[in-house]
């Protein structure tokens, strides 16, 4: 899951570290914000190769985190591409998960495909639902790459067709929030991250992806696997103005869109409505789809 691709300091680093986020606090929701001084995206950036997938990335500026919803899409795997070492289960996996990028440090923290602990106690073979997982790369803090999942319980298990709204959020110096929850199941982390400051500013990221094992940084394998209809109803990046955390849509003027490794492989259908609050449906094929 390496799709990795990172002024305001006049309003005053006190102003800054006053502004964290509480476990409780609600953040403004202001649709016609104006944000002072925005930084435009940029018009392309190269893919890292290894799976499919789809990736919309913010302008590097002073966001402090990203939000979505989104109904989890149908999934149907390629036969033919089945894990010799762990009968069961599949070559590939599919994703869907925010991120970002700051200090010369990644993360990755969303959903993933995953097995799950069965009512009798035993893990399964193959993978069931998507849990919520956590990724981080190392810093020059000393701090240590990491991935963890949330505890196989059945509440942090979600199903295709549910929806779910994910957001991240940097409450701290060195702290971003992580919040799961949809179909009356919720799912909370803090995760620390060294390279992520209250100060500094940043890229934030939204992606769907067909990861595939053991693959990073090879071409894509061939596969006939498909992730249909992945539903965003809309993404917001959060931004620190006037002392408050309010949310700005990131619409397709904030982003700058990657298909990997070829926009053949992705159907995405979105009218202007859903254009200007991040919204689309989305599909994603092993097959081409032109």
């Amino acid at each position: 899951m390496r799709h990795l691709i990172f002024g305001f300091a006049l309003l005053g680093l006190a102003s800054l570290l006053a502004c964290r986020a509480s476990k409780t606090q609600s953040l403004s929701n202001s649709k016609e914000v104006m944000v002072p001084n925005e930084v435009l995206p940029e018009a392309e950036k190269p893919c890292f190769a290894g799976a499919y997938y789809r990736k919309l990335v913010s302008s590097h500026d002073y966001w402090r985190g990203i939000e979505g919803t989104v109904v989890l899409p149908t999934i149907i795997f390629d036969e033919d591409r089945k894990h010799a070492k762990k009968p069961g289960q599949y070559l590939d996996n599919p994703s869907i998960y925010l991120g970002g990028s700051m200090g010369n440090q990644e993360t990755d923290i969303g959903l993933t495909w995953e097995v799950i602990k069965e009512e009798n106690g035993q893990i399964s073979k193959s993978r069931k639902a998507f849990r919520p997982f956590l990724r981080r790369t190392e810093h020059e803090s000393g701090q240590k790459s990491i991935f963890e999942n949330a505890p196989a319980q059945k509440e942090y298990y979600w199903y295709p067709g549910e929806e779910v709204k994910m957001s991240l959020l940097l409450v701290s110096d060195k702290k971003v929030r992580f919040v799961v929850e949809g179909a009356g199941k919720k799912f909370e982390r803090d995760f620390a991250c060294d390279g992520y400051l209250l100060s500094a500013v940043g890229e934030f990221k939204r992606v769907n992806a067909i990861d595939q094992v053991a693959n990073e940084g090879k071409p894509v394998q061939t596969t006939t696997t498909k992730v249909l209809n992945a539903q965003w109803k809309e993404t917001n990046l959060f931004r620190l103005i006037k002392n408050e955390i309010v949310t700005v849509p990131f619409k397709k003027t904030r982003y700058t869109e990657m298909m990997c490794p070829a926009t053949n492989y992705f159907d995405v259908k979105a009218n202007p409505n859903q254009l200007a609050k991040g919204a689309e449906v989305l599909s994603i094929s092993g097959v081409s789809y032109r």
